[in-house]
């Protein structure tokens, strides 16, 4: 019997593992994730397209309360080719990217220092979880009232509404490191800001990325609270005044327009933005998860 010596079966492991990368794998991996993340939700839309559309013709609301689809399509499509949906979409997210970035200024800091300082924590700590359930449109009158009817207004919601959920988020990733990390940057002679930025913050990193996507969904529905009640014409026509005034004109078709682009805006973020980072990172520590 032929003995085969261990070169021969270094060798075939290394021409396995290169058939697993060759391009045409690559490829193949590529259109079955496409498949597996692309067809169902379209299948799931064209359903509730369809059954939208069977109880639009059963007629069991007035076209007031439920129209057809292809009216809200015709709505949709008049907002696009006036160019006004561009407008509108404009408004809303550069208000949230900014919004969203002050947050990250001011919630990194305040996560770190909860963090590592027992006193701050078991002053503010519930303080954090307690903002993070309270609904962001309790805010709106407030800060109306404290700022009138401008820019500033709808930011402080907007941070009221970020802040403590990337606090919370960094909070609960530093809890998540190993006690071992800290002391072996102390060890080495890293103090604590150099700790916080080359230990704690890179092991905290999985946890925090899931905060920051939390926090970028408050600060998406506070900004849509704070453009539905703080309505001026001095504040532009975002995505939240869009709606609502599509409600004060009794505009159905509009309502639901409304309602559809800001689901597509979040939902484009996350696609862009958050999931093709959260791949990076989970992949650069060898946690693949569910985006092998």
């Amino acid at each position: 019997m032929p003995q085969v010596d261990g070169s021969t079966d270094l060798s075939a492991v290394e021409a396995g593992l290169d058939a697993l990368d060759t391009p045409e794998a690559r490829g193949e991996r590529r259109s079955k994730r496409f498949l597996r993340t692309a067809v169902p939700p379209l299948v799931a839309i064209a359903l509730l397209i369809v059954v939208w559309q069977v109880l639009w013709a059963a007629a069991l609301w007035p076209e007031t309360s439920l129209p057809s689809p292809i009216s809200v399509w015709d709505e949709f499509a008049g907002t696009v080719s006036n160019g006004k949906v561009f407008g509108f979409v404009w408004t809303s997210v550069h208000r949230a990217v900014l919004g969203f970035l002050a947050g990250v200024v001011i919630g990194v800091p305040l996560g770190l220092l909860v963090a590592r300082v027992r006193v701050v924590r078991a002053a503010i700590g519930p303080l954090l979880g307690g903002l993070q359930s309270l609904p962001s449109v309790a805010w709106v009158p407030a800060a109306i009232i404290w700022f009138g009817l401008n820019d500033s207004a709808i930011y402080f919601v907007v941070l009221l509404g970020s802040v403590p959920s990337i606090a919370n988020g960094l909070i609960s990733g530093i809890d998540q490191v190993p006690p071992i990390l800290p002391r072996v940057g102390q060890v080495m002679g890293a103090g604590k800001l150099a700790s916080a930025r080359h230990i704690l913050l890179p092991a905290a990193l999985p946890g925090f990325l899931a905060g920051l996507k939390q926090g970028w969904a408050f600060t998406w529905r506070s900004l849509m609270a704070a453009e539905l009640i703080a309505n001026s014409p001095k504040l532009g026509v975002g995505l939240g005044t869009y709606l609502e005034d599509g409600s004060s004109f009794n505009n159905m078709q509009g309502v639901i327009a409304a309602i559809f682009l800001i689901l597509l805006v979040g939902v484009g973020i996350e696609l862009i933005v958050f999931r093709p980072l959260e791949r990076f990172v989970l992949r650069s520590r060898g946690l693949t998860g569910s985006f092998a």
